[in-house]
């Protein structure tokens, strides 16, 4: 990754969104700027689990804005991320299309877990340093973000689907705050966090740390209000019976209290109260670092060749027991090919070849479920599993490749769907099949000076055709390489 003066963060939340603008000096970052609007992006989400019109013209016109504090920031150099609401968001995919162009930069959708390293991987970058285990908690609008770890180190994460602006529209929908209302909602959410109670309560940590959002907005009230600074079970069960006092949100008149925060208070209070009973958390500190923070840190964490992406690569290598040596000669091969046809953007050719390297080095996973189909089965598992720094469109892209590296191009998703493999990926894809076949043999292979070109149909593999005729198994090989593209009117010619 190339390395960048300024780095910029783009939080898409379910309640807030937020962007974050840092200096690079050395392994540190500086704060430059910092916006956020209230969206409230999963109130808009109807009983379908559709964005509505209004949600998603407030998420665009704050995105047009922030938009003008990127201008003339490389692409490389920012990051924007959609959480929760996105996920779920069954018309997530057209909304990102009008989102990316109000804003002007790639939006990645994320994994609850991945959320959950990205917010540690900010708090921890805040506070000081410490010898003992941290709990993590950070309550966002639609989902909450729960971790362990030790220093930098993280030992679990887990992402619960309880948000304080989906717990606010269930149980306080009207505004009316009453007693009932809130033991049903404090509940619910004893009842969420049950499930994690045996990996994350009181035996598993020595210290509770909240993040952002909810949690400030407690401790903010509770330290204007005389409870000192944090959150303790006594100050929570005082603000619970300041909210019914009030009676309704629009009566909420509590010192240390922001307007924009009163209509997900109740959601948010209800949510943390659950997680104080069932982990045994008596006291919970305040940080200032959350996701945006973490999306900086790990965006400078690729500047400087700390990818998390390539240390996730190689645990899934040790994972399913991928040969290494057989990985390393395909990757080899297809890097060597790669250099004659790259793009010409350095950010694209970067990027385009992170990911034939890192297809290269998982091609073989699926071989630990069956011989037979394996590179579907590897596609499965780099779609569907938690992968540590690939976002949802990072692990569709790595699937199609090694989905893409044998067998029939036209039954590949995009292409039996109806749609087209072009560009970048159609040319990764014919790269990775090519060093696939070469090395059929798992030994080094004995080439002789091979030449790739990009024609206007297709592409063209230069080879001798001495070396052609002395292989006839990879001959025969590559005659039906070239009929398997030419079902998708590509032109492939070995010569």
């Amino acid at each position: 990754m190339m390395g960048y003066q300024t780095l910029a963060a783009v939080d898409l939340g379910s309640n807030s969104f937020k962007l974050q603008v840092a200096r690079v000096q050395g392994e540190q970052l500086y704060l430059l700027d910092a916006l956020k609007e209230p969206v409230r992006l999963a109130a808009g989400l109807d009983k379908n689990k559709r964005l509505d019109a209004d949600s998603q013209q407030r998420a665009l016109d704050c995105l047009r804005r922030f938009s003008e504090r990127l201008r003339g920031l490389p692409e490389g150099a920012v990051r924007c991320v959609g959480t929760s609401a996105l996920r779920v968001a069954k018309n997530a995919e057209q909304f990102l299309e009008q989102a990316e162009a109000a804003l002007g930069f790639p939006i990645e959708i994320i994994a609850g877990r991945e959320e959950a390293r990205l917010i540690y991987l900010g708090v921890t970058h805040s506070l000081p340093p410490s010898s003992g285990r941290r709990l993590v908690v950070d309550i966002g609008g639609g989902s909450t973000e729960c971790i362990i770890g030790s220093g930098v180190a993280q030992e679990r994460r887990e992402s619960l689907q309880m948000g304080c602006v989906n717990f606010s529209l269930r149980f306080f929908a009207n505004g009316k705050l009453d007693k009932a209302a809130m033991k049903e909602a404090e509940l619910e959410a004893r009842l969420v966090a049950q499930g994690i109670e045996a990996d994350f309560g009181k035996s598993h940590w020595d210290e509770a740390v909240g993040s952002s959002g909810s949690i400030r907005a407690v401790a903010d009230i509770l330290e204007a209000n005389g409870w000192g600074q944090g959150v303790n079970a006594e100050g929570m069960a005082w603000l619970r019976e300041a909210m019914l006092k009030a009676g309704h949100v629009d009566k909420l008149d509590i010192p240390g209290l922001r307007a924009d925060r009163r209509p997900v208070l109740a959601g948010g209070f209800a949510i943390l109260s659950g997680l104080f009973a069932e982990l045994g958390i008596g006291q919970m500190n305040p940080a200032s670092g959350a996701l945006r923070e973490g999306i900086l840190y790990d965006l400078l964490g690729r500047m400087s060749r700390n990818d998390m992406r390539e240390e996730t690569v190689a645990e899934f290598m040790r994972r399913y027991h991928v040969d290494p040596r057989q990985a390393a000669r395909v990757e080899k091969l297809a890097l060597r090919l790669f250099k004659s046809v790259a793009p010409a953007d350095k950010e694209e050719k970067q990027e385009a070849r992170r990911f034939l390297s890192w297809a290269a080095h998982l091609h073989e996973i699926g071989i630990s479920i069956a011989h037979s189909g394996y590179h579907k089965h590897g596609a499965y598992i780099l779609e569907n599993a938690d992968m540590p720094g690939f976002s949802r469109t990072d692990q569709e892209r790595l699937a199609l490749l090694v989905r893409a590296q044998r067998g029939a191009v036209a039954k590949l998703p995009p292409l039996a769907a109806g749609g087209e493999l072009a560009g970048i990926d159609r040319t990764l894809a014919w790269l990775l099949r090519q060093a696939v076949i070469l090395c059929r043999n798992r030994a080094e292979p004995s080439l002789p000076e091979v030449q790739p070109e990009t024609t206007a149909k297709g592409y063209r593999l230069r080879l001798a055709r001495t070396w052609l005729e002395d292989n006839a198994l990879t001959w025969r090989a590559l005659e039906e390489e070239a009929v398997y593209w030419a079902s998708v009117g590509v032109r492939v010619q070995y010569d």
